[in-house]
């Protein structure tokens, strides 16, 4: 389980989903790994110079390393990621360089909060590398991320209007532990990167149908979309209904974390698409 890449990963959003799984009962034993982004959650922040392809690399020695806790896993190798961890998984499986059994793709995303709002013109692209650079400088880097990132009303804000679908379900324990992540070494680094579009897998939405549409007949891919998703989000979600390479498509309640607000929904979902994929057909 890969979280939300975000200003505030964290592997806590998919801990209900997993207890959850696992305490079923079924003919399968699952074991869940839920593991956090280099430069997110709980992990080390060195600075780098992050990207997609940073971030795909991670993902392809996780599953391949002789020394990985999934290297045990052999066939039965099951990836769910959110936003863009769906659609960096889905990638590296088209290039061949992962090789899971399947792959549910939880409220995918492929732009970041600037260029999906702004656009990617020469223009944008200059003021989105102005500032990066000013997010990565020494101290005013650390004013600006402040502003922008590191503070508890901002957090509020964002889970308020687009991360969360209902905003009573916002709760102060939820912002201040996201607002704790803000303060570690180097939290800055992964979210300049982020935010001015650098993590994105790919360009365009011809582009993110046509990454699912290469596991056609590979491997099952399962799409879970939002009824809550901004707007623009929600648009790439529908792209791929229907589409290529996509087994399955799914609409739960959730906007973009609908694996932590409506854990046992989600959950549910993933549970019925592992008994599809694992149970032996008649």
């Amino acid at each position: 389980m890969i979280p939300t890449i975000s200003d505030v990963s964290t592997v806590d959003e998919w801990r209900s989903v997993a207890k959850d799984i696992i305490q079923r009962v079924g003919k399968v034993n699952w074991r869940t790994t839920i593991v956090d982004w280099p430069g997110l959650g709980y992990s080390d922040r060195p600075k780098l110079d992050y990207n997609a392809d940073v971030m795909e690399n991670f993902l392809v020695d996780l599953m391949n390393s002789p020394n990985s806790p999934l290297s045990s896993l052999d066939n039965d190798l099951v990836v769910f990621g959110g936003g863009h961890a769906a659609t960096l998984t889905v990638r590296a499986a088209k290039k061949g360089l992962v090789k899971p059994t399947a792959i549910a793709a939880v409220a995918p995303t492929w732009a970041g909060p600037l260029p999906i709002v702004f656009g990617r013109d020469s223009n944008m692209e200059s003021r989105y590398g102005l500032l990066r650079g000013t997010l990565r400088a020494p101290a005013v880097g650390w004013m600006m991320y402040n502003v922008l990132v590191s503070n508890e009303n901002a957090i509020q804000s964002q889970y308020k209007s687009h991360v969360y679908e209902n905003s009573e379900n916002v709760t102060p324990d939820i912002i201040e532990s996201r607002y704790a992540l803000t303060k570690r070494q180097g939290a800055r680094y992964v979210p300049a990167a982020f935010l001015t579009g650098l993590l994105d897998p790919v360009q365009s939405r011809e582009e993110f149908v046509g990454l699912f549409a290469g596991l056609e007949g590979r491997i099952p891919v399962l799409v879970m979309s939002t009824s809550g998703a901004p707007k623009r989000s929600k648009a790439e979600m529908e792209a791929l209904k229907e589409a290529k390479g996509v087994s399955k498509f799914v609409e739960v309640p959730g906007a973009l974390l609908p694996q932590e607000e409506y854990p046992i929904i989600v959950a549910e979902e993933l549970y019925r698409f592992l008994h599809e994929t694992f149970e032996p057909k008649n």
